[in-house]
């Protein structure tokens, strides 16, 4: 069985389990959330805190009392980085691009600072800090000619086997709540994800040879995806991208959530 799969297994036994001790206290919370998604990897290695695309999310959360959560999260984004404008000449030579599609199903645990009001607490606003496990499908394309083209089937590496768009992802991050008439709150939070896998960008290896990447040309006169440089300067065997095993990707999200609070006690 792969880790994928036992994942995805884990992830729906957690939460079957939680939501069978539903009624033993503590209370429901439901949640949706949109900001901006960003990236850092092969195509852009030093901003952490670059946007270049949408996000969105739902959410479903126990909370076991003022500190203590765990949520089932979905989300979605988009995100994009061009070469051609980087502020690094080399980058710029080298002119790759992509845009990729992300949807994540993930676990995940937060956990209040303060003692939150909509836990029993007497709090109405907490920062907070969350990290979980999950799965993220990422789908890598470049358009060109006005078409679309999936670059995770292009090989534009050299790969005998197209990589998997399914990897496993690793969430985590800071949070700030304020609860607003009783039962709703608004929330604002960053999260970055390290997923495993390099090839967010469709970017990890090194220039495949010559012959491999006459493969990869699309369109007419044609767009030589494994090196799309004016001069074709990307040598048979030399990096395509950093040395670094993972790409990183991010949320930066303001939501608004609705509590079913119990009437039971809550204990800590």
């Amino acid at each position: 069985m792969t880790p994928n799969k036992l994942l995805l297994i884990f992830l729906f036994f957690a939460f079957s389990t939680q939501v069978s001790r539903g009624q033993e206290g503590g209370n429901w919370e439901l949640g949706v959330m949109a900001g901006g998604a960003g990236y850092m990897g092969d195509l852009n290695q030093n901003n952490p805190l670059k946007i270049s695309g949408l996000s969105a999310g739902i959410f479903g959360k126990k909370n076991f009392n003022s500190y203590l959560g765990v949520r089932l999260n979905y989300s979605y984004g988009q995100i994009q980085a061009k070469d051609s404008e980087s502020d690094n000449a080399q980058f710029r030579e080298r002119n790759l691009s992509f845009k990729t599609s992300l949807n994540e199903l993930s676990a995940i645990l937060d956990f209040n600072l303060f003692n939150f009001k909509l836990g029993g607490g007497n709090r109405l606003f907490s920062p907070y800090i969350f990290a979980g496990a999950g799965v993220v499908m990422f789908e890598p394309t470049i358009k060109y000619g006005g078409e679309k083209y999936r670059l995770d089937r292009m090989a534009t590496e050299g790969q005998e086997n197209a990589y998997s768009n399914i990897a496993l992802t690793i969430p985590y991050g800071v949070g700030l709540r304020y609860n607003y008439k009783d039962t709703w709150s608004i929330f604002s939070e960053i999260g970055y994800r390290t997923p495993m896998t390099d090839y967010i960008d469709d970017v990890s290896g090194k220039y495949p040879s010559l012959e491999l990447q006459n493969n990869t040309r699309v369109g007419s006169p044609g767009l030589n995806l494994s090196d799309p440089s004016i001069g074709q300067i990307g040598i048979p065997g030399t990096q395509r991208g950093d040395f670094r095993k993972r790409d990183t990707y991010l949320f930066v999200s303001v939501g608004i959530s609705f509590t079913f609070v119990s009437s039971k006690c809550y204990s800590f």
